[in-house]
C-alpha cells in the first residue's frame, strides 16, 4: 500500500492525546490494528483505526459504527470488549482490550493439529458465545482460525461484518472469508438464508482445521465465476476427521457442516455433545479452563 493509504504511526507516536503506538498488528483494506498505551486505562490497548485514504468513505465508517455497536452488545466473557470509540475524530477508531494469547490460525499453522485438552474448551466457549449471540439477536459472519484468540476462555474478535438475524437473511452477496463460510453464505439465496446457523458452520469448519490441522474442505478457485468452483463446500462432502478423534466430537463437528442450516446442531447441543468429552480427560493434563 502505498503511503496514503496508511499512517504509518512508530513506536512512540501519537495516535491521539491519550494513546501512544507501540506497533502495527495488521490491517486490511479499510482498517489498521495498532497495539498501544492507553492513558486513560493506564494499559496496553487495541486502537482499530480507519486509514487515511478511507476516512471519506461512508460504507467505511459506516462499518465501524457497526461493529462498535455489536461489541457493545455482545457483552459475553468469550468476546471481545470495546473500551471507548471516537467515529467523528480526525482519525476514527475504536479502542478494543489487549488480549493476551496467540491466535488459533497462529497455533495451527506452527504446531499442526491441537490436543484434546485444546479444542475442546475452545469449542464450548465459542458455542456458549454463539448461544448468547441468539439470545441478543446477533450473527457474526466470520468465525474463523485467526478470529479466535485462544486462552482460558478462548476469545472471539472482529465483529466487523456482524449482523441481525433479519439483516442477515436479506444479504444477496458474500461476507465472511471463503474457507470458513456457510453454504448459504457463499450463494445466498439459492444455498439458503445467512443466519445463526451460518456460525454453527463457520465454527464446525474451524474447530475441524484445529482437530485435524487441515481444513474440511479443499481450497477453491478464488478468481472462478463459478460459484461451485471457488467454494468446494457446495457440493463436496468434509474430508475426514484424523482416527482416535472421540466419536461424539466427530459427529458432532460433521453435523455442524451439514450443508442446510436447518439440519445443523443449535450451540447448546454442540456443548451437550462436547461437554461429556472434556469431563472425561484427566485434570492434571488440561492446559485450559475446564468448565
Amino acid at each position: 500500500m502505498s503511503g496514503a493509504d496508511r499512517w504509518d504511526l512508530g513506536e512512540g507516536d501519537a495516535i491521539t492525546p491519550e494513546l501512544t503506538a507501540m506497533r502495527l498488528l495488521g490491517g486490511g483494506s479499510a482498517y489498521e490494528a495498532y497495539l498501544a498505551f492507553d492513558e486513560v486505562t493506564f494499559s496496553p490497548v487495541v486502537v482499530k483505526l480507519v486509514r487515511p485514504d478511507q476516512l471519506d468513505d461512508e460504507h467505511t465508517l459506516r462499518g465501524l459504527r457497526r461493529e462498535v455497536a455489536a461489541i457493545e452488545r455482545a457483552n459475553h466473557p468469550v468476546v471481545v470488549r470495546a473500551l471507548r470509540h471516537d467515529l467523528d475524530g480526525e482519525r476514527p477508531h475504536v479502542v478494543l482490550e489487549n488480549i493476551d494469547g496467540p491466535r488459533l490460525s497462529s497455533l495451527i499453522r506452527r504446531h499442526g493439529r491441537l490436543s484434546e485438552q485444546q479444542y475442546l474448551p475452545l469449542a464450548l466457549d465459542v458455542a456458549s458465545a454463539l448461544h448468547f449471540f441468539r439470545r441478543i439477536d446477533l450473527c457474526h459472519l466470520d468465525i474463523k482460525p485467526s478470529n479466535v484468540i485462544m486462552g482460558a476462555p478462548a476469545r472471539l474478535i472482529d465483529l466487523s461484518v456482524a449482523r441481525s438475524g433479519e439483516r442477515a437473511a436479506r444479504l444477496a452477496s458474500q461476507i465472511g472469508t471463503d474457507f470458513y463460510m456457510a453454504p448459504e453464505q457463499c450463494d445466498p439465496g439459492r444455498a439458503g438464508e445467512p443466519g445463526y446457523a451460518s456460525d454453527v458452520w463457520g465454527l464446525g469448519a474451524t474447530l475441524f482445521h484445529a482437530i485435524a490441522g487441515y481444513r474440511p474442505f479443499d481450497e477453491g478457485d478464488a478468481d472462478a465465476d463459478d460459484l461451485e468452483q471457488r467454494f468446494p463446500q457446495l457440493v463436496d462432502e468434509p474430508y475426514v476427521l484424523p482416527d482416535g478423534v472421540p466419536d461424539p466430537v466427530t459427529k458432532v463437528v460433521l453435523a455442524m457442516l451439514a450443508p442446510r442450516p436447518e439440519d445443523r446442531p443449535e450451540p447448546r447441543e454442540v456443548a451437550d455433545a462436547v461437554e461429556p468429552v472434556l469431563a472425561a480427560q484427566p485434570r492434571h493434563r488440561l492446559s485450559f479452563k475446564v468448565r
